[in-house]
Order: C-alpha cells, then structure tokens, then sequence
C-alpha cells in the first residue's frame, strides 16, 4: 500500500532570515504598526511601504527614526544598527525638517522662535539632519544671529531676560553639536563673532549654560585653528578666566582650564614660557589649589583629565632646558658651577679674590669638582653635554643648593670627607637622577586624550619639579649608602641604585600624596630594606614555589583557577561598563553603557545623557547584539575607529585601551576603555565568551596571585616539612595477599 506522508506541522516557528528585523513603527494620532523590514531592499522601498499603510502621499517627504532620546534618523549607512524589537518613527525627512527649521528660527515671535531654536539643538545632534540644515547655510545664520543678537534684542532684554538667556543657550547649543560633526572649518568665522562669543565669557557669568558652550566654542576654535588661536588669545585673557574657577560649578572650572590648557597647547614656543609668567602672576595654581583640589567634593573624571593636561603642559616648559647642550664657553653658564663651588666650599669668600696663583687655584678648583662628583674635574661643563638632561640637571643642582642649602652642604661634605669608596657623587647622581625624572613625568610628551592621572602635590608650589628633585636626591644618597654602593664602578652601581630609587619613587607617587611633605614621609617609610621586603613577598610567587611536587600541582589546579577567573570577568560583563564617546574635536563628557545579559547571550548597550551612578538596567539600554553573531575581538590599531581617527590613531594611549567588536559581514561595536583594568576586563570577557584564551597581563598576575594563595593553603599543613623533589619509591608487591578481608 502507499505510504503517506504526514503533513509539516505549522506551528514549528522556522528561525526569521538574518536580513528579516522586525520592528514597531509609530505615527502621530494612528496606532504602531509592527512590520517585518527586509535589509536587502532600499530604504525609500520601506518609507513607501510605511506610507501606504497609513494612505501618505509624497514618501520621499517622509524617513524613519529612533523613537528612543536620540531621535536620530535611519539612513542607508546606518539601517544595519536597527535591532530586533526597535521602536522605529515615521517623521518628516532631514531635509523638509531642516528647511521648516531653518525658517522658523527667523520668525518674528519670540515664543515660536524660542521653541524652534530648543528643536534645533535637539536635532543637530544628528549627523544626517546636521549635514542638510548647514546645506541651506544654516551655520552662517546661527552666527549672525549671535553676532547681532545683542543690539537687536537689547530692549527685550530688561523685559524678557530669561527668554533671552535660553534662546541663546539654545542657539550656541546648537552651533556646538553641528560643529562637532566636523562638516564645517572653523577656519570660516568672522572676528566678530570670535568677539561676541568672548564678551559672553564675561557677561554671562551667572548663567552658567551660556557660559559653558562659549567656553566649549572658544576651546575649540582655539584647538582646530592656528589663526583662530591669535584671534582668541587677543580677545581672552587669563584674568578674565580666572573668576570662573573661584565659582563652585565644576563642570564650568573644568570647562575654564580646557580653554586654559587649549591656549596654552597651542602657543607658538616662544609665547609659552610667557604665557607661563602670566598664569604664575595670576597665581593660577593656587587658585586651583584652593577652590578645585582642595574644595569640598570629589572631582569628576573630566576635571582629573583637565588636571592632568594641566600638569603634563607645564611640565612640557622644562623640555627646553632638558635638550639645551651646555657650552663649556658661555662663562654665564660656568659661573653657575663656580657658584655650586663656593656654596659647598667656599661660602664666606668670592671665589673671584681667592689668593694665591693661577694655577694653585686652578688645582684648588680640580679638587673641588672631584668632590662634587663630577666626571670632568677639569672642565665640569663638559659634564652637561648629553641630552637629554642637559641644562635642566645643572638648573635642579643650583636650586638645591640655594633653596636648601644646609641639605646640600651636608651631602657634599659627607660624601667627599668619605675615605671607604662608598661615597655618592653628588654631580653625577643628579645628572642621572634628573634624566629618571623626566622619564618618570614624560617631559616632552603630549598629553594623553583619556589620562587622568594628575598628582595633587605638583600643584602645592610653584617650583615643584625643583622641589621633587630636591626631595628625591637626598632619598638617592639615604638609598645610596643604605646599599653601600661605591663610586668605583659607577655605572653598576648607578643601574643598581637608580633601579631602587625609581621603586621608591613610583610606589609612593601611586599613594597619590597631597603634598610634597607627605610625598617625603612616604618615601621615609619606603627604605631599602623595606623595598627588599616588599620584593620578597612579591616573589615568593615565583621563587618559593618552583620544586616539581608544587610545580605539577600548579598544573592540575590551575584549570579550575582559570575557570574562577573567567567567572569574574563574565560576571563583570553583566555589572557592565560606562564608556565614554571620544570626540578629537572637543573633550564632552558624552557616555554609552555596554553590559552582558545574565544568560551570557546578549550585549545589551546604549547612549546615556550623564555618567550613570551604579548599574545600568537592561530595558533602558535600547539596542542588542547577540553573542552567537560575534565573529571576532580585535585590539589596538587593528580597530576600525583606530584606522579612522588620525588624531587618536598618533596617540599611543588611546591605541592600548581601544577594542573593537565585529559582527555580521561589516557590523563593529568600537570601544575605549576608560582604563587598562577596564580594557582587561573586557577583552579577557569577550574572549571567553568566544571560547578564546584570556591573554590580558591582569589574567596573567591574577592567575600568579590566586595559584599562589590556593598552594599556600593547601600547604598549610606541612610547614617545616621538606617536600622531596622527587615522589617516594612505590613499594613492591607483597609476596602473597592473604591480609586482605572481604568485608562482605
């Protein structure tokens, strides 16, 4: 008989195409309409389809956009970023909302002008709807309505302030989002609205939204354009900024030192020592030593960040003495090695009326710069050839000895009356111990665009490289002779030291002193033979425990170690991350949120307004990537946004906390970690997820850490008991086996 086949059932759900997203699309006044979108067909097919539905003429009038905060419209680069379950709307398209925009904000009522140019801000955050209001000229409309807004309106003003107030907030909020796409050269404005945008600096101080995007303007005129930065540097002065960081908004102090540290970037090399002098008279780091640092509330990660720029720049000053070469027949520049002569030994005398011959003080002189320590006893100046310290170790040398003179006098003598070779040269270490400072501080470099890693104590003298060199060359000879090193050798005896002392100085830089007291107590606490404990301890991990028993017990826990580990970092995941969105244009705190849904299946992320405080729900972050479409995890410059940005692509900061997701055929999520921990949280979790090994230095140093604590307890028990290297013989087989029992 035939064989009939049972028909398919129907109600099995076949998994949708991966190009297939279904969406809920809304209009004003009808009911969302939940719609399959097929990704293949062009969008304007989709807007037509949409439209039909609800009987809408003229669908090219019409485009879809993110029914989310952003309202951003859906174009065809990127349409790939809608996930399924997106609320979508159906809206006017950029280019009849730009035109409609663009002719409302001229209108002659206040209240509808008002309420257009709060659209307009809202909408310029939009790329595609940016790129067509600045096609009808619309920047060139925002400027002059700021340039003559003032006499136009100067009656309306005593009536209508607050209006005022908002309708130029409003207006320069939307010149700034419109800038910040990059579409247009700052190089375009007039002196008049350079002017304009100043005086607000000064007559706005009250209101602080105006005051912070004319502050974000002039920051970034100043960084985008040499001749922009003439123009700004006549019309701002530092005392006309000055006032703003006295104030207690720290989002405005932060706002004032980026234009600070703008100006001061991009100074030419010779206006920068000046512009230096200026801000010293001004007495500018005290006042952020009073009413920022010191103020009563924590500071943000943006003002850290300014800090820092802040510290790097000022430390930048030094550069050029560091690279300066000494010439050894400039008698200016030797006068200042007679001087260091005749403060160690010479003190109640000019060296000038010494008696006796030419070359009986010629000889005196040989045998002085022997005890100072200098490698030339003849010529001492050829000393300070090498560059880089140059110039700047002779500098921090005479500084010491005229601000702390008792100290100096005190390490000269003592190490020249030495007769045991252990004394410790004084010229040679702190030509050596200034090069490790401006190694330690990267004097010379560029500041980074995500660092924060400012030192409060820098900002508590106005000398305060001199002063830490003056701090760390009497810890250099404490350190010295606590390691009886001799000068016999003094290279190796210099690598040995100076490896110390940069210990010393760096674990006590990351106790983040306040002051530069504090900064010396640290460093009381932190002698060599604390340094050695402190080795020790740190490789007991890698010493201690090397014998074959601990070594193939290592091996057979460290699976379920490593299995602890990647547990942490998933579970990290799920807690999530804030990121911040980098902008080469204009440091603003601008953030996104990416976390793992506790399943481990989905990438839950989205935009926020501010810096969350504590997790992130899932439902409030609107868009999705599942997991099973990741295809890979890169790093560094082998990311997308790293190949993109050339600005950050230089910075090799950036480069290390950089990570990119890649999904579908060209699908990326970009990140920038905002620190090293972070970037290794996440790459370790990502690559779990992929089934991947966790390669991160922290998987590495946690992995040391908790092998040794598991083996330190499993040991517990046999302390003091050698453990052999080898496993005890195994006995031979009794000769018969007549004691074992059946116990049933």
């Amino acid at each position: 008989c035939p064989v009939v086949l049972a028909p398919v059932n129907s109600s099995v759900a076949m998994p949708p195409p991966a190009d297939i997203v279904k969406v809920a699309i809304e209009w004003p006044g009808a009911y969302p309409k939940l719609m399959e979108i097929d990704q293949k067909k062009p969008l304007s097919s989709i807007i037509k389809e949409v439209c039909d539905g609800w009987s809408l003429a003229n669908h090219d009038q019409f485009a879809l956009q993110h029914a989310d905060s952003s309202n951003f419209y859906i174009t065809e680069k990127n349409r790939n970023e809608i996930k399924n379950g997106a609320i979508l709307r159906l809206t006017t398209s950029p280019a009849q909302n730009a035109q409609q925009l663009h002719e409302r904000i001229q209108s002659s009522s206040m209240d509808a002008k008002l309420e257009a140019l709060k659209d307009l801000a809202n909408y310029s955050r939009d790329v595609t709807f940016a790129q067509e209001f600045i096609n009808l000229d619309g920047i060139s409309l925002l400027t002059q309505m700021v340039e003559s807004g003032t006499e136009r309106y100067q009656k309306l003003q005593k009536i209508m302030k607050p209006c005022f107030g908002d309708m130029l907030s409003f207006t320069l909020t939307a010149f700034v989002e419109l800038m910040d796409h990059g579409i247009v050269s700052w190089d375009t404005f007039s002196v008049a609205f350079i002017k304009k945008i100043a005086s607000y600096v000064n007559k706005f101080a009250s209101d602080i939204s105006i005051l912070q995007r004319s502050l974000a303007i002039l920051e970034s005129m100043v960084l985008n354009s040499h001749d922009l930065y003439q123009k700004v540097a006549q019309e701002i002065t530092i005392g006309q900024l000055i006032p703003h960081l006295q104030g207690t908004d720290q989002e405005i102090q932060t706002y004032t030192i980026a234009v600070i540290n703008a100006l001061f970037l991009k100074a030419p090399d010779d206006k920068r020592q000046e512009m230096a002098n200026i801000l010293a008279q001004k007495q500018l780091r005290s006042i952020i030593l009073t009413h920022v640092i010191r103020a009563q509330r924590a500071i943000n990660n943006e003002m850290a960040h300014q800090l820092y720029v802040l510290q790097v720049l000022t430390f930048n000053l030094l550069e050029d003495r560091m690279m300066t070469k000494m010439d050894p027949q400039d008698q200016a520049q030797r006068d200042i090695i007679f001087e260091l002569r005749r403060i160690a030994f010479d003190a109640e005398s000019e060296p000038n009326n010494s008696s006796g011959s030419i070359e009986k003080r010629k000889s005196m002189y040989t045998r002085d710069y022997k005890k100072l320590g200098f490698i030339n006893h003849v010529n001492p100046a050829m000393d300070f050839t090498q560059t880089p310290p140059g110039m700047l170790a002779l500098d921090n040398m005479l500084y010491f000895a005229k601000h702390h003179q008792d100290a100096y006098i005190r390490i000269v003598l003592e190490n020249s009356s030495r007769e045991d070779k252990h004394e410790c040269p004084f010229g040679r270490s702190s030509i050596e111990l200034t090069k490790m400072l401006c190694e330690i501080l990267k004097v010379g470099e560029l500041p980074s665009e995500t660092c924060n890693d400012f030192h409060p104590m820098f900002f508590t003298h106005d000398r305060s490289f001199e002063e830490f060199f003056c701090i760390c060359i009497q810890l250099l000879n404490k350190t010295w002779k606590e390691m009886r090193a001799t000068s016999e050798d003094f290279n190796k005896a210099r690598k040995r030291v100076m490896q110390v002392v940069k210990e010393q100085i760096m674990r006590a830089l990351t106790t983040k002193p306040s002051s530069l007291d504090q900064f010396k107590s640290k460093l009381q606490n932190l002698s060599y033979t604390e340094i050695l404990k402190i080795r020790q301890s740190e490789r007991m991990n890698q010493e201690d425990f090397q014998s074959r028993p601990i070594l193939e017990l290592k091996e057979k826990i460290q699976p379920e170690i490593l299995e602890l580990i990647k547990q942490q970092r998933l579970n990290r995941l799920v807690e999530g991350t804030c990121f911040r969105k980098l902008n080469s244009r204009r440091r603003q705190d601008k953030f996104w949120y990416c976390r793992l849904s506790p399943n481990h299946k989905v990438l839950h992320y989205g935009d926020l307004e501010e810096s969350p405080q504590g997790e992130v729900p899932h439902d409030s972050l609107q868009d999705k990537l599942p997991v099973a479409d990741i295809k890979a995890v890169v790093t560094g410059k082998d990311c997308p946004h790293m190949k993109e940005k050339g600005a950050l692509k230089q910075n090799k900061e950036v480069l290390e906390l950089a990570f990119s997701i890649l999904y579908d055929s060209s699908g990326q999520l970009n990140f920038i970690a905002p620190d090293k921990h972070e970037y290794c949280v996440w790459t370790d979790g990502l690559n779990a997820l992929l089934g991947k090994d966790m390669l991160s230095d922290l998987t590495r140093n946690d992995l040391d850490t908790l092998l040794s604590m598991e083996i330190k307890l499993r040991l517990l028990d046999l302390e003091n008991i050698q453990i052999p290297d080898a496993p005890p013989p195994i006995p031979k087989e009794p000769s018969n086996y007549d004691f074992v029992y059946d116990c049933n």
